[in-house]
């Protein structure tokens, strides 16, 4: 049995995270709910966007596909233009169309024209805009950018930062209340139930919750950078090939040897001819590239290879690529995922996992469940507090300085360190944090300034 003092200051440290876990849900709960909502629709649009675009990505189906030359020649005469796309998709299977990606001084970042042809026939099924490394189409795109930024640029990435930092901590906070009321909820009835289905419903939750807030955290913009930082120290990054040159006249180069600084660079022509494409994907096949879905990435400046990818993320990954000199084709670089680590395998799978991707409708599924179940919690949280608002005036509702100021010295320090730590690593949590403190202390005086002047106004009140 723990000593006296020790179990005050358990009880206090658990009502501070009961105060906290409460203003997460009331203040940073709809940034969540936003959050979970549009990844729902995100992780239902592929069928839609299968249905919607179907003409564009479906063509012919009996016959025998074209070079890719005569594909891009399709593409060119379409635009009217001769330039050569940045990158090219082959059809992987028959039937689907061929994906030839363009750059254009009006699109924004990581965004490609696309004209798609079908391998066949040479027909152009589809022209538009396609976003990312996994290439979705506009409607996927859209849902995209809501969920990430609310379609406000930098400034919206913000929300999903808000909401993904405060999310884990929303759900360690529930875990560890279950576990200190468990014995108390289990004795309640009645209006009280929607409390205990929150906590068990949370309980349930929790790792699917922690996995949104720590692979969403991946792609913010503060957290992100750590994150990346992180990775980088600990050797958690994805390989890519080099597509750095040294020596044009040499079949196959140190895959390092750009990093060993013995030798001068060397231009390598980019005067490419759409045969060139073919002639890399027939090297990148030789090479060891088996999945279906491939992309070709010519080099675009002086001293830069061809870099082709596997760009299949369902399981089993096939992600491998291989660097190709633009004359004679050899593999001047390699990466083979099967010799990853496997930091930067669980690394890879787990953003391909939080997309939906790495087990296709089955992760899909699973994760819509996952954020169905979010949105339910969320619901029975905000009737809790509901009533709670209700049965309780504005200066009797608690705040989390007062079992704060009750804490032990230690244990404020103890509480302190973390608090600066967590806002060190994760800024936007931090900052929201300063923000909430400032707002809980100017609460915390309001009511103890009104409770002084009640007892002033009512002394018989003392002496009962």
């Amino acid at each position: 049995m723990p000593p006296p003092s020790s179990a005050r200051t358990q009880r206090l440290l658990l009502a501070l995270l009961s105060r906290l876990h409460l203003y997460i849900g009331l203040f940073i709960g709809p940034f969540i709910l936003i959050a979970a909502l549009s990844g729902i629709a995100y992780l239902l649009s592929p069928p839609l966007e299968a249905w919607l675009y179907y003409d564009t990505l479906y063509g012919e189906t009996q016959g025998d596909p074209q070079p890719l030359s005569a594909q891009i020649a399709a593409a060119q005469d379409f635009l009217g233009d001769a330039t050569l796309p940045s990158a090219v998709r082959p059809a992987p299977e028959l039937g689907d169309t061929t994906r030839l990606m363009f750059n254009a001084t009006n699109l924004g970042p990581s965004e490609h024209r696309a004209v798609f042809v079908d391998p066949i026939s040479l027909i152009v099924t589809g022209d538009t805009t396609v976003y990312g490394t996994s290439g979705i189409l506009p409607l996927r795109t859209a849902i995209d950018h809501f969920h990430r930024q609310l379609l406000m640029g930098n400034v919206g990435r913000l929300y999903s930062e808000l909401a993904a930092s405060w999310l884990w901590l929303a759900a360690l906070g529930g875990v560890i209340l279950w576990m200190w009321q468990r014995p108390a909820l289990k004795r309640v009835s009645g209006a009280p139930t929607t409390r205990r289905r929150h906590a068990t419903l949370g309980l349930v939750l929790a790792i699917g919750l922690l996995f949104f807030s720590v692979t969403g955290l991946t792609w913010s913009q503060w957290a992100g950078g750590n994150i990346a930082e992180l990775r980088n120290a600990w050797g958690w990054n994805t390989p890519s090939a080099s597509t750095a040159l040294i020596d044009p006249d040499s079949q196959i180069t140190d895959e390092h040897a750009e990093h060993h600084g013995h030798a001068a660079p060397v231009s390598a022509s980019t005067q490419l001819l759409p045969e060139d494409f073919d002639r890399a994907l027939m090297a990148a096949r030789a090479a060891g590239l088996t999945a279906d879905r491939i992309q070709l990435s010519p080099p675009t400046s002086e001293n830069q290879a061809w870099r082709v990818a596997e760009i299949d993320r369902r399981w089993p990954t096939q992600v491998d690529q291989v660097a190709l000199h633009p004359h004679s084709m050899a593999v001047t670089d390699q990466t083979d995922f099967a010799t990853f680590p496997l930091a930067a395998k669980l690394t890879r799978w787990g953003i391909d996992l939080h997309m939906g991707v790495l087990f296709g409708l089955v992760n899909q599924v699973v994760l819509a469940l996952i954020a169905a179940g979010l949105v339910t919690l969320m619901s029975w949280g905000y009737a809790m507090a509901w009533r709670r608002l209700r049965t309780a005036s504005g200066q009797r509702f608690p705040t989390v300085s007062e079992p704060w100021l009750l804490l032990p010295i230690k244990a404020k320090l103890s509480v302190l360190l973390v608090a600066i730590a967590l806002g060190m690593a994760l800024p936007v949590l931090g900052v929201s944090l300063a923000i909430f403190i400032v707002i809980d202390a100017l609460r915390w005086y309001v009511k103890k300034r009104y409770t002084a002047r009640h007892l002033n106004a009512h002394p018989s009140n003392t002496s009962r």
